[in-house]
C-alpha cells in the first residue's frame, strides 16, 4: 500500500501529534504524525473528506 504525507498546521507540542494519531486511529485510519516535521503519514486508500473532517475537528489544518 502507498502512503501519503500531508503537512499539518496548528500542532503546538508532541502531545498534539499523539492526540491526532489517536483520533485518526479510532476512526480506522492508522497513521504516523510528527510534531517536529509537522507531517501526517497515512495510507492513501482512506477517504480524504473524512480525514479532513477529523483533522479539522481536532483543531488542525492540512496545508
Amino acid at each position: 500500500m502507498t502512503n501519503k504525507i500531508y503537512k499539518i498546521k496548528g500542532m503546538n507540542c508532541p502531545s498534539c501529534a499523539t492526540m491526532l494519531e489517536i483520533d485518526l486511529t479510532d476512526a480506522g485510519m492508522p497513521c504516523k504524525c510528527s510534531y517536529a516535521k509537522e507531517t501526517l503519514e497515512i495510507e492513501i486508500e482512506h477517504d480524504i473528506k473524512k480525514l479532513e473532517e477529523i483533522i479539522s475537528k481536532s483543531g488542525y489544518n492540512i496545508i
